[in-house]
């Protein structure tokens, strides 16, 4: 069974299982930074050159895009928990297998199975995540969940510096066993659970991606997880440390300094960013932080010297984390509560996944024929794209919709539902109210409406 936590006040706060895959994220993040600092040296010790040891990095990144639309339809299909944990599972035993690897060809075939096992447990956890969180906390729950990746993705490396000293198999060792552990707590926190239980067939409602991209917002929403992919995951991490040493004339380890504080500016507003857009809508801080986070990332093209570096850095990172679990949110919006969007939810994975392959690949080809300013400038420009679309939409959040849901949770009332509308019965699960007698039904609907026009 799941639980709510209470306040003192007596407010309900989200549900157990929230904190369990929010928990779950950050060990799995930790774990990646563990492993990815060794693994290029990992692969080098098997006599390869650089190319070939960076490409078992790509390879990783390749089967993730690649396995993307398999796992949206193995969601639609299975449903989150089953995936959620199958490719927890996969993971720890490819990473668990490619500590005992002899060659570099079992290296790069074991982390190829690893980032199939990856796209499944990302795109089920965020399916999973939208699924039962609380609609009017969506936002606040992106921030959570964005926050726990960020501060395990910071953490992993500093743990494996302190365990430096075990040799370059430990990482994948430790790796695999805390994956091990997190589908352990997750399954016995789930299996019970009536929130992450699959659905019946009365109130499954399917969402595909062809019905998605027919909306604006989900147009947007590519666009801006391409464009933050390709920004943040792509050429911030190859443009920035060359930018450190051969124009800053700076120290290798600057880089990573310029990294951390772009993170501190992120960390900042993240979750308060999702919590303040559940209250004021979406779309004020997917357009604020867009512009902030495109005007940070051209700066940084320009920087005459280190304080302005780490300066742009920041203001990129707080632009970042207005607009990334608010997009996150966005995507719950549309996708709808009680509702599967297998694909919906792949498509979102994929967009960003391309603009890491594609971004550090054209950009950097762009400073390499101009200079670094010009393919920064370039690299602001999709983000400022993202920031106009996002203005021009409708806006993804339903103030209504969410405090009708809220009212829909109290067993005294029922929400002011059309009874004519199959779909919002479904997603508000209030059908039961359809077939009471019309006096007996106007009541309820009057009590619920000044409830949520009162909120």
């Amino acid at each position: 069974m799941s639980s709510r936590s209470t306040s003192a006040g007596g407010e309900r706060t989200l549900p157990t299982e929230i904190w369990v895959l929010v928990g779950a994220a950050f060990i799995i993040a930790i774990g990646f930074g563990l492993v990815a600092p060794v693994l290029p040296q990992f692969a080098r010790s098997f006599g390869v050159g650089v190319a070939a040891a960076s490409a078992i990095v790509s390879a990783f990144a390749a089967m993730r895009l690649l396995f993307a639309p398999v796992s949206g339809r193995l969601v639609q299909r299975l449903g989150e928990r089953s995936v959620y944990l199958g490719g927890l599972l996969i993971v720890a035993a490819s990473t668990g297998a490619s500590a005992l690897a002899q060659s570099y060809w079992q290296l790069m075939v074991l982390r190829s199975v690893g980032g199939i096992g990856s796209t499944m447990f990302t795109v089920s956890s965020l399916a999973l995540v939208i699924r039962i969180s609380p609609p009017q906390h969506r936002g606040r729950v992106s921030g959570l969940w964005s926050t726990s990746f960020l501060v395990g993705s910071i953490s992993g490396p500093l743990v494996g510096g302190a365990l430096a000293g075990l040799g370059l198999r430990a990482p994948f060792v430790i790796y695999a066993i805390a994956l091990l552990g997190v589908s352990a707590a997750v399954y016995l926190s789930l299996r019970n659970s009536h929130l992450a239980a699959p659905e019946t067939s009365g109130e499954l409602r399917l969402m595909s991606f062809r019905a998605a991209l027919a909306r604006p917002e989900y147009r947007a929403v590519l666009w801006s997880n391409f464009a933050n992919g390709a920004a943040i995951f792509g050429v911030r991490m190859a443009l920035v440390p060359l930018l450190v040493v051969e124009v800053l004339d700076q120290p290798t380890g600057m880089a990573g300094v310029a990294l951390t504080a772009f993170a501190a500016g992120n960390v900042a507003v993240l979750f308060w960013s999702g919590g303040l857009s559940d209250r004021f809508g979406r779309k004020p801080f997917l357009v604020a932080g867009a512009l902030i986070c495109a005007l940070g990332t051209a700066g940084l093209g320009y920087a005459p010297n280190l304080g302005w570096l780490l300066a742009t850095s920041v203001v990129a990172g707080v632009g970042s984390g207005m607009f990334t679990p608010t997009q996150q949110a966005a995507l719950a919006d549309i996708i709808g509560p009680k509702a599967r969007g297998g694909p919906v939810l792949a498509g979102f994975q994929m967009s960003a996944d391309l603009g890491t392959v594609i971004g550090p690949v054209a950009v950097g080809a762009l400073a390499q024929q101009t200079s670094y300013g010009l393919a920064l400038t370039a690299t602001g420009a999709l983000l400022a794209i993202a920031g106009v679309w996002w203005s021009l939409v409708p806006e993804p959040l339903q103030r209504r919709i969410a405090a009708e849901s809220e009212i829909d949770r109290e067993p005294d009332h029922v929400a002011d539902v059309p009874c004519d509308d199959a779909e919002y019965q479904l997603a508000h699960r209030a059908a039961e109210g359809c077939g009471d007698e019309p006096e007996a039904r106007a009541d309820r609907q009057a009590t619920s409406l000044s409830k949520v026009e009162s909120a």
